[in-house]
């Protein structure tokens, strides 16, 4: 599975945005060709909320565990909710566990840096994960819908 399928999925979906920053748009250098995935309907940059999914392609202070130096490589990273957290490691986002290293890759592993916070990660998706990977992105895209719809509702009362 390549970042452009992958883009190409995520856009598909009912109102994603998708965000690859470059050089002159105002974004940090590092985050330059990382691409950035938030439920907003509007196409607006949510201000308050954080993406869902991203891809990123290069390692970034304290998170250089998943090897993102090595040419061609790439990890998708996916909020994917507690319940499926659990479900995929084995153990709740926040409890120490021995997951598999996090360089490895095609295999889906909590994220090196935030797992707490019910992230999962795959490097490099590949035959054994593409559809975990699609899978995890749809949940991930449901559960920020529904955040999004439920603060709406908070906001109109």
């Amino acid at each position: 599975m390549t970042i452009d399928e992958i883009i190409g999925f995520m856009r598909g979906l009912d109102g994603v945005l998708a965000v690859t920053p470059a050089p002159g748009d105002g974004s940090p250098e590092i985050s330059w060709g990382d691409t950035f995935f938030s439920y907003s309907p509007d196409g607006a940059v949510p201000a308050t909320t954080q993406p869902f999914a991203t891809i990123v392609t290069k390692n970034y202070p304290g998170d250089e565990s998943s090897l993102l130096d090595r040419p061609d490589t790439f990890r998708v990273n996916v909020a994917a909710g507690k319940d499926v957290f659990r479900e995929w490691t084995g153990h709740a986002p926040g409890e120490p566990a021995v997951d598999i290293v996090p360089g490895v890759t095609d295999v889906v592993i909590a994220h090196p840096v935030y797992a707490s916070a019910a992230w999962l990660a795959v490097v490099n998706p590949g035959p054994r994960t593409d559809a975990a990977v699609l899978l995890l992105l749809r949940e991930a895209h449901r559960l920020a819908r529904v955040r999004h719809e439920r603060r709406e509702g908070s906001a109109r009362r």
